[in-house]
């Protein structure tokens, strides 16, 4: 018998204790006499077996998550270079989260590195926007001004200005110096679903759900261009790293790329079969392997740029501007794709998903090469800093959460 007596008694009146408490009183007699056990139960005993009877099940299920979470790791290092090896452009984030930010009220739809300064933006839906140390994960300031749904933010390149966008259907601009509101942008109809700058700093663009894009000049605040021909809700608009073309996305299932001077549609993409949530444009360090994934070789290889779409039909699309064709699907999410973004060093492409995860796909090779279980609740928003191996992630679960790259 591997039991000591103790332990031996001890579960005898265990299992005594829950045959009374199902009243099987017939077996607990016989069984009470053939073990010796003489008078009533001591309350200590009560209910013990059930407990420890869970605690081993959960146990069990702790192990073999250890387990599985171990042979990922031995795969992981097996598949690629050690830690020394790895260059940053191999830095993909890894769990656990290195700090996880609470203090919005309601979902956050935003989170946004600052250029320059060590710190990093979040907004919500409870109509704020908040200010974070990254490196600590202490709370800074609150930005307050807009009076519904913050949707979108995004800084000029030298990180003076802040744009905010919101379904109370104003852009604002901020002096991100002195925390103020310099501006209150007027003239959508309709909820304003993203924002982003031109590289001169001099103009931003917004896209709304009154279906037009608009293009301000921020020293005055005026509209100087209206951009139509979307026929439902622009989800997003992104201006290309050259400044001269726009990307937008849309509840009509197509991307659009108009061109900034003439404001004329360069080219249509559709082959989506649900609302186009997200586009990021492609940097120069992922034409390479946008190439070596459509196996082009040096002579017919294509300039770019490129441009990724992420959508509700789960799927994300890598798109050849110049001719219009999708050059590659990658499939994997379980839900909405809700952000996309280049990492910096060329050869994967995040998105993160309604189905809890951010993702890292392998562009030469196709595939995903980690999958990230980021929150509690729909993933809605990712950034990844231009020069620190740190990841930004935010979720309708109401945090933002920090994750290290290695």
């Amino acid at each position: 018998m591997v039991l000591s007596t103790k332990q031996r008694e001890e579960l005898n009146k265990a299992i005594a204790d829950y045959f009374q408490q199902c009243g099987y009183t017939q077996t607990l007699e016989k069984f009470k006499e053939e073990t010796n056990i003489t008078g009533d139960i001591e309350k200590r005993f009560a209910n013990l077996l059930e407990k420890k009877w869970t605690s081993v099940i959960r146990l069990q299920r702790k192990v073999m998550e250890l387990e599985t979470k171990l042979s990922e790791a031995e795969k992981e290092l097996e598949a690629g270079p050690s830690k020394k090896q790895r260059s940053n452009d191999d830095w993909v984030p890894r769990a656990p989260e290195k700090y996880t930010l609470s203090g919005h009220r309601s979902p956050v739809t935003k989170v946004v590195f600052h250029p320059v300064y060590s710190v990093m933006l979040t907004a919500s839906e409870d109509a704020t926007i908040k200010v974070w140390d990254y490196e600590t994960g202490d709370y800074e300031r609150t930005l307050k001004g807009h009076t519904d749904a913050v949707q979108d933010l995004a800084f000029d390149h030298p990180g003076k200005h802040l744009a905010s966008c919101s379904a109370d259907m104003t852009v604002k601009i901020w002096d991100f110096q002195t925390y103020e509101c310099l501006k209150t942008l007027h003239g959508h109809d309709h909820n304003i679903s993203s924002v982003d700058f031109l590289p001169s700093g001099d103009h931003l663009v917004s896209g709304s759900r009154d279906k037009t894009i608009k293009m301000w000049e921020v020293a005055t605040g005026y509209c100087t261009s209206t951009f139509t021909g979307h026929r439902e809700w622009v989800r997003r608009v992104k201006v290309s790293p050259d400044g001269l073309m726009i990307a937008s996305c849309s509840n009509d299932q197509t991307i659009r790329v108009w061109v900034i001077a003439t404001k004329e549609c360069k080219v249509e993409l559709s082959d989506h079969d649900h609302v186009v949530e997200t586009i990021a444009w492609s940097s120069e360090k992922s034409v390479q392997s946008i190439n070596d994934a459509t196996g082009n070789d040096k002579k017919n290889a294509l300039p770019g740029p490129f441009l990724a779409s992420g959508s509700r039909d789960k799927s994300i699309k890598v798109w050849d501007i110049h001719s219009g064709v999708c050059l590659f699907t990658l499939i994997g999410h379980d839900n909405w794709v809700r952000d996309l973004q280049f990492h910096p060093g060329g050869k994967y492409l995040l998105s993160c998903s309604d189905d809890k995860t951010l993702r890292a796909w392998d562009i030469k090779n196709q595939r995903c090469a980690k999958t990230l279980a980021a929150h509690e609740h729909f993933t809605t928003t990712f950034d990844f800093h231009p020069s620190a191996p740190i990841v930004i992630t935010g979720s309708v679960d109401l945090t933002a959460k920090i994750w290290d790259c290695r």
